[in-house]
């Protein structure tokens, strides 16, 4: 079984920053797609960001674009989401997650079978 793990969460006043970390137990992953989600009470998990090695591709949702950044480091297999400008309404819980299939970067979570337990972002003064 492929473990997920994120790690960098915490609690941060708007218009600050934070860098979320992801890292995979499985090498292979990283040559496939992954991608950060995540979830506040009473909503829907959503896409934040996503990103494919193979396909040199990159995607946000809109909100987050121009602030929050994908990167990844396929030497250690981590994937990194840099966060700046954070406002109150990005406080949620943030997941990790890779693809099993396919090289193409998604924001769809029913397109990834591997996920990690999440780790909380909390904007607030």
């Amino acid at each position: 079984q492929v473990q997920v793990v994120e790690s960098g969460g915490g609690l941060v006043q708007p218009g600050g920053s934070l860098r979320l970390s992801c890292s995979t137990s499985d090498m292979a992953r990283a040559k496939y797609p992954m991608g950060w989600f995540r979830q506040s009470p009473g909503k829907k998990r959503e896409g934040v960001a996503c990103i494919s090695w193979r396909r040199d591709q990159a995607d946000y949702e809109d909100s987050v674009k121009g602030r929050f950044t994908i990167s990844g480091d396929d030497t250690n297999y981590t994937v990194y989401l840099q966060m700046d400008g954070l406002k109150a309404e990005d406080t949620a819980m943030y997941y990790c997650a890779a693809r099993r299939y396919g090289y193409d970067c998604t924001l769809n979570d029913e397109e990834y079978d591997y996920w990690g337990q999440g780790t909380q972002v909390t904007v607030s003064s």
